[in-house]
């Protein structure tokens, strides 16, 4: 999947089935469902969905809250747009499906 077909599945009711926690709650942040979205990547315990994590929380501008994300993500912090960073994730998860 391209990361502008995940972008137009965002058109749909819940993410595609082949998506683990960290796409699906990325998918759902795109429908600005934060609270969906957080609670999938605080029920799961690898790397990419902590990068998601932490995402999460600077969406919420818990800044040093992201931090520790991204740290157990082993990510650097992000400092660009949301937007982007939220296209940057998805294109780098969209890989490993």
């Amino acid at each position: 999947m391209t990361l502008t077909d995940f972008k137009d599945s965002l058109a749909g009711a819940a993410p595609p089935d082949e998506f683990g926690a960290a796409l699906q709650a990325l998918w759902w942040a795109g429908k600005d469902d934060w609270k969906r979205a957080h609670k999938l990547v605080m029920e799961a315990s690898d790397s990419d969905s902590a990068w998601v994590h932490a995402y999460l929380h600077r969406v919420e501008g818990d800044l040093s809250n992201a931090a520790y994300w991204y740290r157990q993500a082993g990510q650097s912090r992000a400092i660009g747009a949301l937007d982007e960073e939220w296209a940057a994730i998805a294109a780098v998860l969209l890989t490993r499906v």
